[in-house]
């Protein structure tokens, strides 16, 4: 089995939120609704402003589908994305309590819950992902995990505590995250 990631350059990400942008747009979210979401922080330079990219991470352990009690979600054998199925979906929000990362969104309107899918229909074609098309400083990177890993490294450890992110022992993320030093 394959297992697709992301790559997060956070040395060269200038927070333009085309990304962020560009995954509404293919997705036609609900207003409020954001699968891929662009946040500011610092570390111990004040006058360093750092911006991430994050949506989904494709966890090898989603935590969103451990707990979801009707088994809306699924990991595709083939490629390791994880799929919701929305009309399973009950909006018990136990999947958005559960990711460490945040991804699964609540929509107040409709009462349901949904996250980003890797843009599944454009990777079934041979594309990548609309946030990777639409990155302008190709920040973002997208492909087989392994690759992305021996190729740009994965200090996940390092990253976790200097940028205050979840442990990545929880559900082992599928992404690879380039510090900015």
């Amino acid at each position: 089995m394959a297992q697709y990631g992301f790559v997060i350059n956070l040395k060269d990400c200038y927070g333009c939120k085309t990304c962020a942008v560009a995954c509404k747009s293919e997705n036609q979210t609900p207003a409020g609704v954001q699968w891929r979401k662009v946040r500011e922080f610092r570390t111990g330079n004040p006058n360093e402003i750092n911006f991430i990219s994050m949506s989904c991470n494709h966890c090898d352990e989603p935590q969103c589908m451990e707990v979801c009690p009707v088994s809306a979600y699924t990991k595709r054998e083939k490629d390791g994305i994880v799929i919701q199925d929305h009309e399973r979906c009950l909006g018990c929000r136990s999947c958005v309590m559960a990711c460490p990362y945040g991804a699964p969104q609540y929509d107040p309107v409709e009462k349901k819950v949904s996250k980003c899918d890797m843009c599944v229909d454009l990777v079934d074609q041979g594309l990548q992902p609309k946030c990777v098309q639409a990155c302008p400083a190709s920040v973002l990177k997208w492909g087989e995990i392994s690759e992305l890993r021996a190729q740009f490294g994965n200090d996940i450890e390092v990253i976790e505590s200097k940028y205050h992110m979840p442990r990545h022992k929880i559900s082992k993320p599928n992404v690879v995250i380039i510090a900015t030093h």
